[in-house]
């Protein structure tokens, strides 16, 4: 019985992977130019880019970290889904316009062009510091994912986590080798889908599973009445203030990763951008809000008062979508629950790698050492350091399994994230809102926020007296404040460019005033040459 079950397990997932090597093939026709590889040609439509945001913006923590985590904390890490819910509504509702707009008008097709564009930067400096500290998060994140690849095999087919791990990393470089951006972006509106019902279905078979529906609170209560306390589980005020803000910060990532922010750039025009914001906003509330019920109700079904959850469950509860899956559900469905896992693993894989690869394929290789060198002859050069990045992330994977057997995983994606989240995101809003933002100034933000992210999780939470509060709180809020004074405080000192204000400005011109930003210079000229006339006379 246990091989039949083996065997459509391997069917399905022989399926899944033929669906993306599909998309892959399919994708690599629409493959012309770099623009092509890295934003998809800026010509995507709106439902592909909101799953593919979403979806990558997830990642596997949301099947194996959330669930876990609503096991662990019961109803107060509904407060994840609130930050994230809020995260993603400000930045489709504020910021996609703008960097789309700008970005277009930049012709930038990576994050470190749109920051040379945007402060008329005639150094490097702040293109070298943007694409490193890219390439050194990137691959911490990917290898999170690596990480979680390797346990979902282990845990939901039985097979060794290296090999596991090796499988997801075979399957994502081939599609993405094969296609670039439109096969990542086409992949992960594929893989969003199968998240989206995936995650919302489930919740309600586990429920009517429980003895036709166990009252949730009463199960909580029995087990652990803390569990059931939405503003933390602490009697410490404090203590549960920093757990509310260490959930709820996590959406801050939203407003400037640049693994979603790409997408952005690759979308066809800013009016698909209206439309995509409900997707993703309708995707966030029902997934995030539906992989916290998974986990509570799982510590509902599987523990009792007074046991031990992660002696049941796993080390943060990473075992419960396995465990309830194969708990209530048929093989078949089982098996397509664990191509939903790895869709949320592969989808946020294949969008970091493309972004680590641009980073220096084209930041540092192209721009900095080979100016003169075409896009059509980075093509081939972009492939294999798209491998040589995927490859570090396998040995960074496999290294965490060997080193930190008892890791949690889902703080270890965040780290990650937060790393990304905390050097970009305060560039970008300060970058998109305040004409008196300076290159230095960003380049202070950039270099504050990736210190103070290691400085947090390295250093501050070892003060004894600080620590437990720091763990709740987590790296990603204090960094990310931090960089935003350091980077305001050093453009007062410093301040912009004259011309790259005055560009600034005619971009939002030509928004406020339906103006190309050629007819908005046009229109500069022909003022200057009228006040220069009245002063000749």
């Amino acid at each position: 019985m246990q091989d039949e079950n083996l065997i459509i397990k391997v069917a399905v997932l022989a399926v899944y992977v033929g669906i993306l090597f599909l998309i892959g093939i399919l994708a690599s026709r629409r493959i012309k130019s770099m623009s092509d590889y890295y934003v998809g040609g800026k010509n995507m439509g709106f439902w592909a880019v909101a799953f593919s945001a979403r979806a990558t913006g997830e990642s596997g923590w949301l099947l194996i970290g959330l669930t876990g985590m609503g096991a662990m904390a019961g109803y107060s890490a509904y407060w994840v889904v609130v930050g994230e819910l809020l995260g993603v509504y400000l930045s489709w509702q504020f910021m996609a316009k703008r960097f789309k707009r700008r970005s277009d008008n930049y012709k930038a097709i990576t994050i470190p062009d749109y920051l040379q564009s945007h402060f008329k930067s005639s150094t490097n400096t702040l293109r070298i510091i943007a694409a490193s500290v890219l390439v050194i998060f990137v691959v911490i994140y990917v290898a999170s994912q690596m990480d979680v690849t390797g346990i979902a095999f282990e845990s939901m087919l039985n097979i060794d986590y290296r090999l596991g791990a090796l499988i997801g990393f075979v399957i994502v470089l081939l599609y993405i080798f094969i296609g670039g951006f439109v096969a990542a972006v086409w992949s992960d509106m594929f893989q969003g889908i199968l998240m989206f019902f995936g995650l919302v279905l489930l919740p309600i078979v586990i429920w009517f599973s429980m003895d036709h529906g166990t009252d949730i609170t009463e199960g909580l209560k029995a087990i652990d009445p803390t569990l059931t306390q939405v503003m933390g589980r602490s009697n410490d005020l404090w203590m549960n203030i920093f757990t509310i803000l260490g959930f709820s910060m996590i959406g801050l990532g939203f407003l400037g990763a640049p693994q979603v922010y790409v997408r952005f750039m690759s979308i066809k025009s800013e009016k698909e951008i209206d439309k995509g914001k409900w997707v993703a906003l309708v995707f966030t509330l029902l997934t995030d809000a539906a992989a916290v019920t998974i986990g509570i109700l799982a510590r509902i079904y599987f523990t009792s008062h007074g046991e031990d959850p992660e002696v049941i469950l796993g080390t943060g509860g990473e075992d419960v979508l396995s465990m309830i899956t194969h708990e209530v559900l048929p093989t078949v469905l089982v098996a397509i629950f664990i191509a939903i896992v790895l869709s949320a693993i592969m989808s946020t894989i294949d969008s970091l790698l493309i972004l680590a690869s641009s980073a220096i394929t084209r930041d540092f290789y192209q721009k900095i050492f080979r100016p003169n060198l075409k896009d059509k002859d980075l093509t081939k050069f972009s492939r294999l350091v798209t491998v040589a990045m995927a490859l570090a992330a396998l040995g960074i994977a496999i290294l965490l399994y060997n080193l930190y057997p008892e890791r949690k995983v889902f703080w270890i994606m965040i780290f990650g994230w937060s790393g990304i989240a905390a050097t970009f995101c305060p560039v970008i809003i300060l970058s998109l809102f305040w004409k008196g933002y300076s290159e230095r100034g960003a380049i202070a933000s950039m270099i504050t926020g990736f210190t103070s992210v290691i400085l947090f999780k390295f250093v501050f939470s070892k003060i004894e007296s600080i620590a437990a509060y720091l763990e709740q709180l987590d790296v990603l809020g204090p960094s990310f404040a931090i960089a935003m004074i350091v980077g305001i405080i050093v453009s007062k000192i410093y301040p912009p460019k004259a011309e790259a204000v005055k560009m600034i400005e005619d971009i939002d011109a030509a928004a406020n005033y339906n103006y190309t930003p050629e007819e908005i210079k046009e229109r500069r000229k022909e003022e200057y040459v009228k006040n220069f006339a009245s002063d000749e006379e």
